[in-house]
């Protein structure tokens, strides 16, 4: 029988057994994520994904310049606690689906919408001028575009895609990766967006998007 859990739970359960193995005892610094990856057989986002999970059940601590460091053997034990879905299969979804999307309101967008998202956008630049994560303002612009779809079934697809991003996983990956230079490169993204749904460019539109929501998924996994 196949492991149904995610992929992430598989590999933290991997470096869980190096810890009751012994190999690792609570103080000790784990490889770095190239040398464990490779040892693990298993990719670095992966990886990273499965630090994280161990890291919100209080089994490790990733220290920032400095390692990753065992805490607590004790806790050492599998757990099928849903933590949300995978970061990187999340964005890498959305990326299909909100490309796909974006060519159907590209063809029917609203000069009402577009001028909708260009008073997002501002507002968006505000909070990052003004030092706040413009989480809302996120939201807004890709269920706007959704919407402009005309389709209700994709608009609550989208929706429900970005609000994953509140899931344990999600929520404590963005909060060690997300800054304020991250988030003026995805204010970039979505003006590039704007401009070609304001030029009736489906196709740029489209390329704008998948390009948006790949560079979102690297900035969470690879940094």
């Amino acid at each position: 029988m196949t492991d149904a859990r995610r992929l992430y739970q598989q590999i933290a359960d991997q470096v869980r057994q190096l810890m009751l193995n012994g190999r690792y005892p609570p103080g000790a610094r784990l490889p770095a994520e190239r040398d464990l990856a490779q040892q693990l057989g298993v990719s670095r986002p992966s990886l990273r994904e499965a630090l994280i999970a161990l890291e919100i059940d209080g089994t490790i601590e990733i220290r920032m310049g400095s390692g990753i460091y065992v805490l607590n053997t004790s806790r050492v034990t599998a757990t099928d606690r849903s933590l949300g879905e995978s970061p990187t299969e999340l964005m890498q979804a959305r990326a299909v689906i909100e490309s796909a999307v974006i060519l159907q309101a590209a063809a029917l967008i609203s000069k009402p919408a577009l001028a909708g998202l260009r008073d997002i956008l501002a507002a968006m630049r505000t909070e990052i001028a003004e030092g706040r994560k413009p989480l809302e303002q996120d939201r807004q612009f890709h269920l706007a575009i959704a919407e402009s779809a005309g389709n209700a079934v994709l608009s609550q697809i989208v929706a429900r895609l970005f609000d994953e991003r509140h899931s344990p996983m999600s929520d404590h990956m963005r909060g060690r990766f997300e800054t304020p230079e991250t988030w003026q490169f995805a204010l970039r993204e979505h003006e590039a967006i704007v401009v070609a749904l304001e030029a009736k460019n489906s196709l740029a539109a489209q390329v704008a998007m998948h390009a948006h929501l790949t560079a979102s998924g690297h900035r969470w996994v690879d940094t």
